[in-house]
């Protein structure tokens, strides 16, 4: 059977991102994106570039992020699923792989984002929360940040955060 030219696959990854400095590859650290093209390219016997709907910080966790990958290889959704997640570290997971057409774009198709900051509001450090939640140790205001988050509700335009492309 002769192998297609390409193929492109959607998938829906988890990571705790405390391990590393955020989702694009860099040169001198660790990142996600770098952990999930050798895991992909080692199912795919290819090198394999991946994209994601959107990219993290450093140290940032994502829960339910769509990248998109194309391979010439063929293998059965299932098979993509079990073998990039054997070639993953712990901390990071696939959910799913599907086959998509190719004008699908996880970055560009990308219709929304959502964000949860969990601020542990105690006296006391947290430890099997460290690392997934902000210590604060001075009571908060409650009343006040609720009426400031109100004003954060619903859909608002935050192009001018991000860069000019």
């Amino acid at each position: 059977m002769q192998k297609p030219e390409s193929n492109r696959h959607a998938a829906c990854i988890e990571y705790r991102g405390t391990a590393y400095h955020g989702w694009q590859k860099q040169s001198h650290a660790d990142s996600i994106q770098e952990r999930l093209e050798q895991a992909v390219s080692r199912v795919a016997d290819e090198p394999v570039s991946v994209i994601a709907s959107g990219r993290t910080d450093a140290g940032v966790h994502a829960i339910g992020q769509i990248i998109h990958f194309d391979a010439r290889c063929v293998r059965s959704q299932d098979e993509w699923l079990r073998g990039i997640n054997t070639y993953l570290p712990r901390d990071i997971a696939v959910h799913w792989v599907v086959p998509v057409d190719r004008a699908f774009h996880a970055r560009f198709g990308s219709r929304g984002r959502s964000y949860r900051y969990v601020i542990l509001n105690r006296r006391y450090r947290p430890g099997f929360l460290d690392g997934l939640v902000t210590w604060h140790r001075p009571r908060l205001d409650v009343v006040s940040m609720r009426r400031a988050a109100a004003l954060l509700i619903g859909r608002h335009d935050f192009s001018a955060f991000r860069a000019a492309e």
